[in-house]
């Protein structure tokens, strides 16, 4: 059970209080809370989205996707899924598609989708396949709101 450095450093400085919830590796974000037995609108996902300017971190439930063109819209630009080579370079401190949806902590411009926001707990990865970090839903509105929200996002 890790939690990543960078993430971990973000909480604690902030005095945000959370819970880590072990579960069986899952790869995938949907299998994640599966596996952890949550519910997957409640499973804050992160996506990272490249912008000429620089990468932007997306964040959604994890049973849906993002909608790129909804997106565009709202950031008023051209974006892209960004590669995973930008990823790795970005999460260091992470498992490759276990990245936490707390871009203050990596430095990176956040949007955080209006479906996670006034829900009563939220879960997110804690930089492995293997921890979830879980917190009160006002504890991750508070944590995300110096962040841009909006709605761009569809079920998969």
């Amino acid at each position: 059970m890790t939690i990543a450095s960078r993430l971990m450093h973000h909480l604690d400085s902030q005095g945000i209080p959370f819970d880590t919830v072990p579960h069986p590796y899952a790869a995938t974000a949907s299998e994640c809370a599966e596996a952890a037995h949550v519910p997957g609108d409640h499973l804050a996902k992160s996506v990272v989205i490249h912008m000429e300017e620089g990468p932007l971190l997306a964040v959604l439930p994890s049973n849906h996707q993002v909608d790129l063109s909804a997106l565009q819209s709202m950031m008023d630009r051209r974006l892209g899924l960004a590669p995973e080579s930008e990823m790795r370079e970005l999460f260091d401190d992470c498992a490759l598609g276990a990245i936490p949806p707390v871009g203050d902590a990596y430095d990176l411009p956040t949007v955080v989708d209006n479906s996670l926001t006034g829900l009563d707990r939220v879960w997110f990865e804690a930089g492995d396949h293997q921890t979830l970090i879980e917190m009160r839903g006002k504890d991750f509105d508070m944590m995300m709101k110096d962040v841009k929200h909006g709605a761009f996002c569809c079920m998969h």
